[in-house]
């Protein structure tokens, strides 16, 4: 995508308003997740025990992957009670992402899911930052945001400026109720608006949190739910150098109004593609082939983000019994892979290594 030199910055979600053509490879992303789409209704109403379980794994997923993006860690051995419960926690890496699931669940609650605002993104931000003293408060000063990937390579992205974030802020929002979600494909108008709050970058600190969090907050406006079933933020993570590269190309000439949206549009309707593909995947173990499941489960303990149970693999795993995933750990442990940190069903396991 192309635009003339000299318009505002902040075109790509305004400029596909009045698109009259999708390139061949995004129809073709459109059309595909269009059908899983409709997969996934269906399934909601066919199994949705299956579902809450698959939910509560990408709820934990999400919140540590988040993080992980932005260079923060977390205690290994507390990563799952660190999301679902436990003492409050004092290490500043781990109330982040206990806070980050805090701003999921609110979003993820139909009675109090807020609308897409001003207002809300900065309440998203504000539950993120903590005890920062400019959590919620667009930043103050110019910035330029240089990434480095496993190349070594520097990645440059040149923001608005300061004083003109609340009204490229205020603009995009409201482009985005009037139009974004109406007049072009749902999935196009929320990849072009995560572009444009990127380029904006309105915070100091926590833009790429509060990017992620409204993604999700749009796909479960406009019912796109597979968000709620596998993390998209483990998807981003998993594909991490593709979103710089992606991003890099598609912000050269963001803000003189020339520049090429494309790459890191499509690769966010890849993204949500690969969700998609997962959630087929783990729906598919019901009345796979006991090798099958096998696999399944050692997929499921190489995700695990620190100890874990028996119940926390048999969620990840719809279509595995009990019986197996004992035999699976047990071999696990006398081969030197994974160590059991008590007795009985709720004993906790620790992996060791990756398992092949």
């Amino acid at each position: 995508m192309a635009t003339s030199a000299g318009r505002p910055p902040m075109m790509t979600l305004r400029f596909l308003t009045g698109l009259a053509h999708i390139p061949m490879d995004s129809a073709w992303y459109l059309t595909d997740l269009a059908e899983a789409k409709g997969r996934l209704q269906h399934l909601t109403q066919a199994a949705p025990q299956r579902l809450r379980a698959l939910h509560e794994g990408a709820l934990a997923e999400s919140a540590l992957a988040s993080n992980r993006i932005e260079g923060v860690g977390f205690d290994a051995s507390g990563g799952r009670e660190l999301i679902f419960g436990g003492p409050a926690p004092h290490n500043p890496r781990d109330v982040e992402v206990r806070r980050y699931r805090d701003a999921l669940a609110l979003i993820y609650n139909p009675l109090d899911r807020p609308a897409v605002s001003e207002e809300t993104v900065l309440e998203l931000h504000r539950l993120v930052s903590g005890q920062a003293d400019d959590g919620g408060q667009y930043r103050q000063q110019d910035r330029e945001i240089l990434e480095k990937g496993r190349d070594g390579r520097a990645r440059r992205l040149t923001t608005v400026s300061a004083r003109k974030t609340p009204e490229a802020m205020g603009e995009l929002v409201d482009v985005w109720n009037r139009f974004g979600n109406r007049t072009i494909p749902p999935l196009l108008g929320l990849a072009a608006f995560n572009l444009d709050f990127l380029n904006i970058h309105p915070f100091r600190d926590g833009t790429g949190r509060v990017a992620r969090l409204l993604l999700v907050l749009q796909c479960c406006h406009l019912g796109i739910d597979v968000v709620r079933y596998v993390s998209i933020e483990r998807t981003i993570e998993e594909n991490k150098e593709r979103y710089y590269d992606t991003l890099e190309e598609s912000s050269r000439g963001w803000h003189r109004g020339g520049y090429s949206s494309w790459p890191y549009l499509n690769y966010l309707l890849f993204v949500v593609k690969q969700a998609y593909r997962e959630l087929d995947a783990r729906v598919g173990q019901i009345g796979a082939r006991r090798g099958e499941k096998s696999e399944v489960v050692i997929a499921a303990i190489n995700r695990m983000p620190g100890d874990f149970t028996i119940a926390d693999l048999l969620k990840e795993c719809t279509g595995a019994g009990v019986d197996l995933v004992r035999h699976i750990l047990q071999t696990l442990r006398q081969s030197g892979a994974a160590e059991c940190l008590g007795r009985g069903r709720s004993a906790h396991w620790r992996r060791l290594r990756r398992v092949e």
